[in-house]
């Protein structure tokens, strides 16, 4: 979705639209998974001009699956997320400066053109775990056989695991003197 600056009216610009999770899929930057199955997304912004500075204010609404870092099954994760951007022209940058939290809903652009595909998609992403978890108390797959210990037990996790730093359990140091 591209907004072309010239055309932004003086009382703003309300979109609104819906992409598919394979639209999403295709948004990715090249060779980049974030991990999430999207279903579909909605968007809804209010796009205004001031001066040169463009302001984007808007919701998204999406459906998409994860999978648990620890027992491997997909579960559903909504992402319901508010955003705002203000985008200033890139010629007035002057040096590159360490960002702080709230220089993050502060942009660039270049030309007459701004692609709100990126926007959304960025916005997608942050919302996205690093160490997704269908619950807080999953027990994850055991180290054994490798089954759901959220569905099923195995004789495998009574055993004691041994853990590989056992025998520094005893360990003393003598100190030279």
């Amino acid at each position: 979705m591209q907004i072309n600056i010239s055309n932004i009216p003086e009382n703003g610009l309300k979109l609104r639209f819906s992409k598919s999770g394979e639209w999403f899929h295709r948004s990715l930057p090249v060779g980049d998974d974030c991990g999430w199955h999207a279903r579909k997304i909605n968007v809804q912004c209010l796009v205004e001009k001031v001066l040169n500075n463009v302001s984007i204010k808007g919701r998204i609404e999406a459906g998409g699956q994860l999978e648990c870092c620890r027992c491997l099954e997909l579960f559903d994760f909504p992402v319901e997320i508010e955003f705002k951007y203000v985008l200033t022209p890139a010629e007035n940058l002057e040096e590159e400066l360490e960002l702080t939290y709230e220089d993050m809903e502060y942009g660039n652009y270049n030309g007459d053109v701004i692609d709100l595909a990126e926007l959304v998609v960025e916005q997608v992403i942050l919302q996205v775990p690093i160490k997704p978890l269908c619950n807080d108390s999953c027990k994850g797959l055991c180290f054994t056989c490798g089954i759901n210990l959220n569905r099923e037990k195995c004789d495998h996790e009574a055993q004691q695991r041994i853990s590989p730093f056992a025998a520094l359990k005893n360990f003393k140091v003598k100190r030279e003197r």
